[in-house]
């Protein structure tokens, strides 16, 4: 019997609006179970319990169905996550990266996509279980955080 291929996405310091409704949209076509949003990544609802009309015109209603919690703390989601038996994945342009094609996923994973300027903080790194990065081929040194997310999410 083959595992079930599950699949968190921990969306880290992201501050788009319209970059975390594209990915909940990108989310929901690729099955992802849950979204953590962690950070100062804005959530779908805003302090008075209403839609944010940014991430809704993107998400196109995948941001009330597909199941999403705000999480203060990325260091203890990570270890909460781990000790669930959760491989903890980040998307990241870095040394220590090995590229997305040859990487082979245990699931259940969860995939960390972080602030489309800084990237992931180096803390936060060093406790991933693995880091991939998608290979640029063009001038242009890295891709729209939720470009990335649906190439990331595809080839897992």
């Amino acid at each position: 019997m083959q595992k079930r291929r599950e699949i968190f996405l921990i969306l880290h310091n992201i501050r788009s609006l319209h970059n975390v409704g594209s990915i909940f949209r990108t989310a929901d076509a690729a099955g992802v179970s849950k979204i953590f949003l962690t950070g100062y990544t804005p959530a779908p609802l805003d302090i008075f319990g209403k839609y944010r009309k940014e991430i809704s015109k993107v998400a196109l209603g995948a941001e009330k169905y597909l199941p999403w919690g705000k999480v203060s703390n990325i260091r203890g989601l990570t270890k909460k996550l781990k000790k669930d038996g959760v491989e903890i994945i980040a998307l990241e342009q870095s040394r220590n990266a090995m590229n997305f094609k040859k990487f082979r996923p245990n699931y259940p994973l969860a995939l960390i996509l972080g602030n489309e300027v800084r990237g992931i903080a180096p803390a936060v790194l060093k406790k991933c279980d693995k880091i991939i990065q998608i290979p640029m081929r063009g001038k242009k040194e890295s891709l729209n955080v939720s470009v990335a997310a649906g190439v990331a999410l595809f080839s897992l």
